[in-house]
């Protein structure tokens, strides 16, 4: 379970239960922002970025406005168990920043538009200061554990969340979702016939959105995604059990949704180059972004 905590100078993580995803402010939409250590709200320009949301498939415990209510300078946090993997938000330059006050552990990572996506109580680093990574490589796991080492602190296991503008406010990640061409980067899976790991992660963001997904969207699938994956193939021909273990009947089912996308070889439940074409061009759609 996540722990409550209050941040100083740190930062603060998020997630779902019963905190609903804020609407994706665009363009010249304004929303308030809090200036970090004043009182006093302005008026501040919710610029949609690059960035996606790693976490989307973990409970949101405390949203933004309870870390502002409770003295926070702001943040979200995300419950999720010690070591998960923590893909970058966007592209960008990586500062590790051991022991940063309440926030433990955290890492930096600068985007080439100058604003900084932080998380906050991590157990370990995963590169050097200086990395460059790309959008989804990973840069961390997670940590929180109370009195373990990088955990600030937090109370719980968890990972908190937050962006800086380049102006130095502190400000909700997910105001600023979805610019740059999507949340999600588009697979190339659809020219090579070779899935990866953004085919998966497409993969897994489609199947939180329609078939009750839960984990992460990390790019590597397993039992959890297999499954969802499994209840979704039941609305093209799949008729054995959900249990995670995709089997030939999974993929000629997945063979069949990518016939309505191009794919016109057998439905023989042999994934190869054409078959995972067909499939990518159906995930590569905007609305899987």
């Amino acid at each position: 379970m996540c722990g409550h905590h209050r941040d100083a100078g740190g930062g603060a993580p998020s997630g779902r239960g019963a905190v609903s995803r804020r609407t994706v402010l665009r363009g010249s939409a304004v929303t308030l922002g809090l200036f970090a250590g004043s009182g006093l709200f302005a008026a501040q320009s919710a610029h949609a970025l690059s960035l996606y949301n790693p976490f989307s498939g973990y409970p949101l415990t405390s949203g933004w406005q309870d870390h502002i209510n409770r003295g926070s300078l702001g943040g979200i946090d995300y419950a999720m168990g010690v070591g998960t993997a923590l893909p970058a938000a966007d592209a960008g330059t990586v500062t590790n920043i051991p022991d940063n006050g309440t926030g433990g552990h955290t890492v930096t990572i600068t985007h080439d538009d100058g604003y900084r996506t932080q998380y906050m109580h991590l157990s370990r680093f995963a590169v050097a200061n200086g990395t460059r990574v790309p959008k989804g490589g990973i840069v961390g796991w997670s940590g929180g554990a109370a009195g373990a080492p990088g955990s600030g602190n937090s109370t719980g296991p968890h990972l908190h969340w937050h962006l800086i503008t380049p102006g130095g406010v502190r400000v909700n990640p997910l105001d600023h979702l979805g610019g740059g061409g999507g949340g999600l980067p588009k697979t190339s899976t659809e020219q090579d016939g070779v899935p990866g790991p953004v085919m998966w992660r497409r993969a897994q963001n489609w199947l939180r959105i329609e078939s009750g997904y839960t984990g992460p969207i990390d790019g590597v699938p397993g039992p959890n995604t297999y499954a969802a994956l499994q209840r979704n193939m039941r609305n093209w021909g799949y008729t054995g059990p959900v249990d995670g273990a995709p089997g030939p009947n999974t993929w000629a089912a997945v063979q069949r949704l990518a016939a309505a996308h191009g794919y016109t070889g057998p439905i023989d439940g042999a994934m190869g180059p054409n078959s995972w074409r067909g499939f990518a061009r159906f995930l590569n759609q905007d609305r899987w972004d």
